[in-house]
């Protein structure tokens, strides 16, 4: 049942009292309570506790906050927490949030906050502070999730079979309506739609960006796990590897730097995944589901907010062009797409 609008965690005074009455704190203690900002999909509070303890509490919203309309079940919600049950045995603890509480009936979880004080890396890279080891940190993360996930198979295909929210949060918005939205591109765009629906490998995050990357301590700590899926590895490659080429063009100065960091997340995600059957063909997948994305984030339902109008239509064109016929690695996509923007 959606009862999200019974309970606004933005409004803080009926937070206190909703976390008073589950006795999740005492009567008497008063938290600190700020509203963070970012997301579209989910109202996102910060509660500090007077010990010191700290949670982000965060509550799915049945329409995304977009420009067009943009629906998904809120109780995706319950997706995230078993990915962060999950992911917190395959990757390193101080990659990932533990989760405090799950109350389904408020479409709400609660996780421990990160420590501060740190940065969100989407925010560093956009300034261009450019690590090469974040973006080693970046592929490695991955390929230990993809090549861990695929070993714990068994247990992880039948626990993330259902694929609705990546349907409603991924393939609609990004490939679906872009094909409706880009003529040239609609028939890479459906057999793109067909081949990632067909090719289930794997635990498959489905929102792999820098956006839901905190750095604390030089680490990189991965959120928002709504999507999260056994699906096509690819998709994930294709989608972080979208976001450093986007910013290539965008942050004046720093094309080295972002071509850099490219290519290192993609040797060091080969290095972590290790030894499974299916990497034959993946490399060809990734640079076709990251032309997909290119295109996505510039002419779907939600387009890169930092991209002026003309990098915006640099991208579609060079995101179109290469469509035709794609680059047979990643790194002739990198070189490829940035020649071209």
């Amino acid at each position: 049942m959606d009862t999200v609008g019974e309970l606004d965690i933005e409004d803080h005074a009926a937070l206190l009292d909703y976390l008073r009455q589950k006795g999740l704190l005492s009567v008497h203690e008063e938290p600190v309570m700020r509203t963070l900002q970012g997301g579209v999909s989910n109202r996102t509070v910060l509660v500090q506790r007077p010990a010191g303890e700290a949670w982000v509490l965060k509550q799915a919203l049945p329409k995304l906050r977009v420009a067009v309309d943009w629906y998904s079940s809120p109780a995706r919600i319950q997706r995230e927490a078993l990915g962060l049950q999950w992911l917190s045995r395959l990757v390193a603890r101080q990659a990932i949030t533990s989760l405090v509480f799950l109350d389904t009936d408020h479409n709400l979880l609660a996780m421990r906050a990160v420590p501060e004080p740190h940065a969100n890396w989407k925010s560093m890279l956009l300034e261009g502070r450019i690590e090469r080891d974040h973006a080693a940190q970046f592929g490695s993360l991955l390929g230990t999730i993809h090549g861990r996930g695929y070993h714990e198979r068994d247990a992880i295909a039948s626990e993330f079979d259902d694929r609705t929210f990546f349907e409603s949060l991924r393939i609609e918005p990004y490939y679906s309506y872009t094909a409706g939205q880009v003529a040239d591109a609609a028939g890479f765009l459906h057999d793109l739609i067909d081949d990632t629906r067909r090719t289930r490998l794997t635990l498959t995050h489905g929102d792999y960006s820098p956006k839901n990357i905190l750095v604390y301590d030089n680490h990189l700590i991965l959120l928002d796990h709504e999507v999260i899926h056994f699906g096509d590895p690819a998709f994930d490659l294709g989608f972080g590897l979208t976001h450093l080429l986007s910013k290539a063009h965008h942050v004046a100065g720093h094309r080295a730097e972002f071509r850099e960091a490219a290519l290192l997340f993609w040797q060091n995600y080969c290095h972590a995944l290790g030894d499974v059957p299916w990497l034959q063909g993946l490399e060809e997948r990734a640079v076709r589901q990251t032309l997909g994305c290119l295109l996505a984030r510039v002419s779907g339902r939600s387009p890169l907010e930092y991209l002026t109008e003309a990098e915006r239509a640099r991208q579609r064109l060079a995101a179109t062009s290469l469509m035709r016929h794609p680059p047979g690695t990643v790194p002739e996509l990198v070189d490829s797409f940035m020649a071209l923007v």
